[in-house]
């Protein structure tokens, strides 16, 4: 049977559309190809995003670290400067002192030369003053005044210990004046030298009274001497004595008085 030419026409295009349409669709192969490479480029693309960001977090830990540091040191900054602004005001206050200091020195010097003939002067009042006085524990108040003359003369003692020396013996000299005090001695008694008991109540009395209680003595200043007491006084020396010794408590005694003492 014979086709027309409109079949074969229409059976050609068809046949060429089908070739065409068969040509132009990609193989399977093809397409796995290209969604291989689409995938290892994705992979690349997430790789490469991972590393920025942990370059990123370097950075930023980096950046976190360098700005704590920086905080730390602005503190410090300021500490300092208010430790300096203190320590300038500190020194300001040193130098003045020591300007001050300075000046003392100086009037120290001056001091110190008017405060040696004064003392020296001190000295020699009090040693008169003993001499004058009434006559208790003779030795031991000359031999303070010895030894304020020989610390005078060393050179290692300051200027403020031999002055406090030298107050210390006036100091001892006033005590005397308002104590009572019992001591043991000797004292020529009628030309025999006899060991003897003192009893002294101020500066206002100085008495004696040998040891087996016979005689009875009492300083006389203005005379200089020691003159004989009546046996009277006998009982109250002796609870004076014992007075003296923390033995009794103070009472009432009835005891001579020293006249024209130095006091």
């Amino acid at each position: 049977m014979t086709l027309s030419k409109i079949a074969q026409a229409c059976l050609l295009l068809s046949l060429s559309t089908t070739s065409l349409i068969s040509d132009a669709t990609p193989t399977r192969a093809d397409n796995d190809k290209q969604l291989s490479q689409v995938v290892d480029a994705g992979q690349e693309i997430n790789k490469s995003a991972s590393q920025s960001q942990q370059r990123v977090n370097v950075i930023n830990a980096q950046i976190q670290t360098k700005s704590q540091q920086f905080k730390t040191i602005n503190k410090e900054i300021d500490g300092l400067t208010v430790y300096n602004q203190q320590m300038k005001t500190q020194v300001a206050n040193q130098l003045k002192e020591l300007d001050q200091i300075a000046v003392s020195m100086e009037q120290v010097s001056i001091i110190e030369r008017q405060v040696s003939p004064l003392m020296a002067r001190m000295i020699e009042t009090l040693a008169n003053f003993i001499t004058l006085d009434v006559q208790f524990l003779t030795t031991e108040r000359n031999k303070r005044i010895v030894d304020l003359h020989s610390m005078m003369e060393r050179a290692d003692v300051a200027i403020s210990e031999k002055f406090r020396r030298v107050l210390a013996a006036y100091q001892i000299e006033v005590d005397y004046g308002r104590t009572i005090e019992a001591y043991s001695g000797l004292i020529d008694i009628d030309g025999s030298e006899q060991n003897v008991d003192f009893l002294r109540i101020g500066r206002v009395s100085l008495v004696y009274q040998t040891r087996d209680g016979q005689k009875l003595g009492l300083w006389d200043n203005a005379s200089r001497s020691w003159q004989p007491l009546s046996a009277q006084y006998r009982l109250d020396i002796n609870k004076g004595l014992r007075i003296a010794r923390k033995q009794l408590a103070p009472d009432l005694i009835i005891v001579p008085v020293t006249q024209n003492s130095a006091e």
